[in-house]
């Protein structure tokens, strides 16, 4: 039997869990919604913080250290890297401390687990980050040279129900198409060609609009808005990217929120809607192109994908193409336990990373 610890830190708390293999036998979320994160100027500087509550949330439960065979974290901003499963190392922790791609909460998992894998001498693996980078050569063509496209996507999840997709169906991930839609906070779409996301929508850069997220945007009009001194750089980022989408036109972030509103007839909450699902639906439409109309299953995943308004008016428009699978919610913690095992069981080597 073995026994992996699951570190997955958010921006507002840090999710742990206990998987001994397959099963859960221990899932906490801790906060951290108070003023105690303030303190620290840089997120990886957090990292002492966080270690001692999950430390410290080990020993309440009454599970000691040395019952756990491997450690696994959500993985972080990295340099661009495939798909798989990751031992963590030196070199891998050195650019999560530099930080050279972004600050993000999830760059600090690898360093606790590699912290503590070098305490308990057992191996530290990340799985599939969002700097997953799999893309053909012509899909990272932009019309433009000075800006290539760049992979930066929800590969966690989108990887993970592609797997459960191709399981069902009695097929290996290598072996099947399949299209996946991961709507949340960011909406990525993806184009799953034999174990590979050969395309992807960046969210913060183009495709669907999401809860708070402008994503593609008209280059001419966003260009004057740049220069007509209305915002500066910091404002307009914010704006693209934390009140856009959504907000932008609604004031709220929550899609169910929006639902009630249009429900009791609020028409530019119903147009949203509608136009939320349009756009994930041409995106899904662009990707079965991209996969050349051999589609095996698209799957819609996320939080959003619990509204049935949203995925019924998606499916709605894409049936043609495949079948549509609904796996709503993200079940990070049980993937990276998943992909642990794989490794600690042979299934699947880990890879190396080297920057």
């Amino acid at each position: 039997m073995k026994r992996i610890l699951v570190i997955n830190p958010g921006a507002t708390s840090t999710k742990i869990a206990i998987f001994d293999e397959e099963t859960a036998i221990f899932e906490k979320t801790l906060e951290h919604q108070g003023t105690e994160l303030n303190q620290f100027a840089k997120i990886i500087d957090q990292y002492p913080y966080r270690l001692d509550l999950i430390l410290d949330e080990l020993a309440k439960a009454s599970i000691p250290l040395t019952s756990i065979n491997a450690i696994v974290a959500r993985g972080g901003l990295l340099k661009p890297l495939p798909g798989g499963t990751y031992a963590v190392n030196e070199r891998m922790v050195e650019d999560l401390k530099k930080a050279e791609r972004g600050e993000h909460a999830s760059n600090i998992g690898a360093v606790i687990a590699y912290a503590l894998s070098g305490q308990l001498r057992i191996p530290a693996f990340i799985v599939d980050p969002v700097s997953v980078d799999e893309l053909e050569p012509v899909a990272r063509i932009s019309g433009l040279p000075d800006l290539p496209r760049v992979s930066l996507s929800h590969a966690l999840n989108s990887k993970a129900v592609a797997r459960n997709a191709a399981k069902e169906m009695g097929k290996r991930y290598e072996d099947v198409n399949l299209i996946t839609a991961h709507l949340g906070t960011g909406v990525t779409v993806a184009a799953h060609k034999n174990g590979k996301m050969i395309d992807v929508n960046n969210a913060q850069d183009d495709g669907p609009f999401s809860p708070d997220r402008c994503g593609g945007l008209p280059a001419s009009q966003l260009v004057k808005l740049c220069f007509s001194g209305k915002y500066d750089f910091s404002q307009l980022r914010r704006r693209m990217s934390g009140e856009g989408g959504m907000y932008a036109y609604l004031g709220t972030k929550d899609v169910r929120d929006a639902e009630k509103r249009a429900k009791e007839g609020d028409e530019a909450a119903d147009l949203v809607l509608d136009a939320l699902a349009y756009q994930v639906a041409k995106e899904i439409g662009s990707m079965a192109a991209v996969l050349e109309g051999q589609v095996d299953r698209i799957i819609i995943t996320g939080g959003i994908a619990y509204s049935k308004r949203i995925t019924e008016a998606i499916a709605a428009r894409v049936k043609f193409i495949a079948p549509v699978v609904l796996a709503p919610g993200e079940a990070e913690l049980r993937s990276l336990a998943a992909g642990a095992l794989r490794v600690l069981q042979g299934e699947e080597l880990s890879r190396t990373y080297s920057g």
